[in-house]
């Protein structure tokens, strides 16, 4: 069921709480034996509290390897169900259960059920960006970080039914046009909105900018074909995963940066980066579903071990495959 979208409120502590409260959460995640894992979107200053910060992948690889009893993911829910079907005998808490996903909520797992049976021989492969149940109807998961590892790994006689993010289904069809891939129409809200006409605005701004675009943005098949027919120079323009931005964010000699994608990524860049500037192509691009996450919903999680996300057994086993074989493939 899509779930209304909500209203991104201000920080609800003033600036001068902020090292309290991490320090109250650090003392917490110690005395309950947990680890703070958070995505690359969140708030600045839970970022900030976390043990690790990362992307969708990275996150799930870490939420598999934790040694520690509590896993408190700071991200949205399906990458809190993830994290529970790798690591069943651990306990997972989402510090605020509002914190869901648009992308997410385009698919249900009787519409993939009902795709498949439209296409009986395709392989289906699912963005991460899926719940648990949808996860189950797949054969494999995978990330905007290793979203063509995966398709390189399955036959090349195989068709492929890609879900559920467009843009996303977009880029791999550019990317590997000899493969047959039929495309969910769903999108991330967030990444949606950001076209090609706000680009060019902060490009315009930023002479000499890299552009660093994540696959999940209304503009990146946009930019792909326009670069493609040769009337826009593909020169600075850099298409990546969030975690792939940030590396070229590090790398490349540039000091001015223009982000598509939201807009949370730019505080880990600042800090990976120093010295650097980021420019966000559309300063609106921000999740509300991954602002919901405040640091007194960590600690009140970490305080009272609220919030605990469980997945029912006969949907955990099915969709394991799935998200193993996601974590295995791919830098």
């Amino acid at each position: 069921m899509i779930q209304p979208l909500p209203v991104i409120e201000p920080m609800p502590y003033p600036a001068d709480a902020i090292p309290a409260l991490q320090a109250e959460i650090r003392e917490l995640a110690a005395d309950r034996d947990a680890i703070v894992i958070a995505h690359n979107y969140q708030r600045p200053e839970v970022q900030d509290v976390a043990h690790f910060v990362g992307d969708s992948l990275g996150l799930s690889r870490r939420a598999a390897a934790a040694s520690e009893s509590i896993i408190v993911f700071c991200g949205v829910h399906f990458m809190a169900e993830t994290a529970k079907v790798l690591a069943p005998t651990k306990t997972v808490l989402l510090p605020n259960l509002a914190a869901g996903c648009s992308l997410a909520d385009t698919i249900t797992a009787e519409e993939v059920r009902g795709w498949r049976r439209d296409f009986p021989d395709h392989v289906a492969v699912g963005y991460v960006n899926t719940t648990a149940a949808v996860k189950a109807e797949l054969d494999y998961c995978c990330t905007s970080g290793n979203v063509l590892d995966v398709i390189d790994a399955i036959p090349a006689d195989r068709g492929i039914l890609f879900l559920p993010d467009m843009f996303l289904g977009a880029h791999v069809r550019r990317m590997r046009p000899d493969r047959d891939v039929e495309v969910w129409m769903g999108e991330c809200h967030v990444h949606a909105g950001i076209d090609v006409d706000a680009l060019q605005i902060a490009r315009d701004g930023n002479p000499g900018a890299e552009v660093l675009v994540h696959p999940e943005c209304g503009c990146a098949s946009r930019l792909l074909y326009r670069m493609a027919d040769g009337d826009l120079a593909p020169d600075g323009i850099h298409i990546a995963s969030t975690e792939g931005m940030i590396n070229l964010a590090r790398e490349l000699p540039a000091d001015t940066f223009i982000v598509a994608t939201e807009t949370g990524i730019i505080h880990r860049m600042q800090q990976e980066a120093p010295g650097k500037r980021f420019v966000p192509a559309d300063r609106r691009a921000e999740c509300a579903y991954m602002k919901t996450i405040t640091l007194i919903d960590l600690r009140d999680a970490l305080r009272h071990e609220q919030y605990m996300i469980d997945v029912p057994e006969e949907i955990r086993a099915r969709a394991q495959l799935a998200i193993e074989r996601m974590v295995a493939l791919g830098a």
